[in-house]
């Protein structure tokens, strides 16, 4: 899936907690349905197959609680993309990387191939079932694991055994670290925690720039990676440093830096780094320190200032505003807008932010902010993750377009707005301050109630607890559902009075 990934370590967010937030978006011309909800360990599989690779797994007797993202419709697999389990674990899947074709020829990416001939003939060859993938890896990882580190040894372990049919990126947080693990060939990978005191900007590109071999293949205190990549890199010839004395660089070793990424890629990075330091370095013009199409902008690098959530939903939503790029700009001309690939994207299907909060009892330490529909036109709400089930605004969706779903109305706000920008932005921006405002105040009454409550067990298994944040998710949900009525009601008055067959004289 194209998608961006935004991953803010705990010194340097405004709270110090852990964020991973991304953006999964569709594929050209699709859209997906997403619904927001909670997996029981009843209810999660023992026997898991895969839609898209048949590939089939056995998973451990002992799932965790844990909340997804998965497809409305399952025709073409779970689609689990971004959760918490109940020991407060999170993770992310999946950021669709490049690779080249010195890894594809080295390590081949592991491929369903369908049966040939009838069976019980001689020539009759069966069926060979794929790898792993985005279909996959939430099911079958996040349950079953208690550190951002052990996400990242489980899916480790299960890339080499299964191998992989596409290159991806996975984040895995705690309230401790953020891992980022990048998928090489069909069997490989490499994994680097995030620095405390850095953000990662990752748009559909391998991006690991440093991974300290010796580290990874040791104590692995700051690295990981698969057991034989040494080797690998050696035999294949994938080290393209100059000096020998070089820190191993994956983006050139393993990645890609193709004219598409240049248009598709690169500007998303360039623009996310540009907002959070304006100052640092020249981003802009003939002198510019690194451009839109700069193949070296780096993985992480410290923000100028403390990282809030509304900066995160700010990069995620991003078309370019304040450059000759943005589509919507009244700078620039045909040339420029609409160059590069906007980060809010028509084909946003869903947007999670993840906040695992270290002052927080256990029981209310992780709350998922979550969007649907394109960023530029949406809100970002917070609902905590602990929690049996989540309001029936997010999780009962199908593919019947209704305004009974925040899926369906954020689409429809966008589709809308989009045809009369301009004229729609004040009320699209008042609603998301006013959802954003909401959201804090909600958190900031919820964590009092359950300070509140008798007994020092405040943890994930209180179900007092529990009940409290479901019925706080539950109100949140009941004033959102309000809101976003009232806005898609402006939006469509305004738009209304924009159609071309208007005349202006009244025969009321």
């Amino acid at each position: 899936m194209p998608c961006t990934t935004l991953l803010v370590g705990k010194n340097a967010s405004y709270d110090g907690s852990t964020i991973i937030a991304r953006n999964e978006d569709s594929a050209n011309g699709q859209f997906r349905p997403k619904q927001f909800i909670v997996v029981q360990p009843e209810e999660q599989p023992r026997h898991y197959t895969s839609v898209l690779s048949h590939v089939s797994i056995e998973l451990p007797d002992d799932p965790m609680r844990y909340t997804a993202v998965p497809n409305s419709l399952r025709d073409k697999g779970i689609w689990g993309q971004n959760g918490v389990n109940e020991a407060n674990v999170a993770m992310t899947a999946t950021e669709t990387i490049t690779t080249n074709e010195r890894v594809l020829g080295a390590d081949p990416l592991v491929d369903l191939t369908p049966a040939v001939g009838e069976p019980g003939a001689s020539d009759y060859i069966p069926e060979q079932p794929g790898g792993i993938g985005e279909e996959d890896l939430v099911t079958i990882v996040l349950p079953y694991i208690r550190s951002a580190r052990e996400g990242v040894q489980r899916l480790g372990a299960l890339l080499e055994r299964y191998g992989t049919y596409e290159m991806n990126g996975i984040a895995f947080s705690d309230t401790d670290e953020i891992w980022w693990m990048e998928t090489v060939g069909g069997h490989h990978w490499i994994a680097r925690r995030v620095p405390d005191d850095c953000y990662v900007t990752m748009p559909n590109q391998l991006g690991i720039d440093e991974l300290d071999l010796d580290d990874a293949l040791g104590e692995q205190s700051e690295c990981m990676c698969s057991a034989d990549l040494r080797e690998f890199i050696e035999a294949n010839h994938m080290d393209l440093a100059v000096e020998p004395a070089s820190p191993f660089n994956p983006r050139y070793a393993f990645g890609s830096h193709s004219d598409s990424d240049h248009v598709y890629n690169t500007p998303r990075a360039w623009y996310m780094q540009r907002f959070f330091n304006p100052y640092d370095e020249v981003w802009d013009g003939p002198d510019a320190d690194h451009n839109p199409m700069s193949d070296d902008i780096p993985w992480c690098r410290q923000p100028e200032r403390k990282v809030t959530i509304e900066d995160v939903k700010y990069a995620l939503s991003s078309h370019y505003q304040g450059t000759a790029y943005d589509p919507y700009a009244i700078i620039g001309d045909e040339h420029t807008k609409g160059l590069f690939r906007p980060i809010g994207i028509n084909r946003n299907d869903q947007l999670a932010v993840i906040q695992l909060r270290p002052y927080a009892p256990a029981g209310c330490r992780a709350i998922q902010w979550m969007a649907f529909g394109s960023n530029v036109y949406n809100a970002l709400i917070p609902f905590y993750a602990n929690v049996d089930t989540t309001p029936d605004y997010l999780s009962k969706v199908d593919d019947r377009v209704s305004t009974d779903t925040l899926y369906w109305s954020d689409r429809l706000i966008a589709a809308l707005s989009d045809s009369a920008f301009a004229d729609t932005a004040a009320a699209n921006e008042r609603y998301q301050q006013r959802i954003g405002g909401l959201g804090h105040r909600m958190i900031a009454a919820t964590d009092e109630q359950v300070n509140r409550l008798e007994g020092a067990d405040r943890g994930t298994g209180n179900a007092e607890v529990r009940e409290v944040l479901q019925a706080a998710n539950q109100s949140m949900a009941d004033q959102l559902r309000a809101e976003t009525d009232d806005l898609l009601g402006q939006v469509l008055y305004t738009v209304s009075l924009k159609m071309r067959n208007a005349y202006h004289m009244s025969d009321h």
